[in-house]
């Protein structure tokens, strides 16, 4: 049993210290995520109705 468990805090130290020498590991952001939006109707230059669209912040 004591030679198993000096196997296994061998096995943890080594590891270890390998996980140490290789750096801290990288993960890129998540893409920008946009919001649609509710664009309500409005009423543009000379009279012209614009309906309501969905459109992205």
């Amino acid at each position: 049993m004591r030679r198993f468990m000096s196997t296994v805090l061998l096995g943890a130290a080594l590891l270890g210290g390998a996980m140490s020498l290789a750096g801290c590991i990288v993960v890129p952001p998540p893409r920008p995520y946009h919001q649609r939006v509710w664009i309500g109707g409005y009423w543009a230059p000379q009279h012209v109705w614009v309906a309501g669209h969905w459109g992205y912040r």
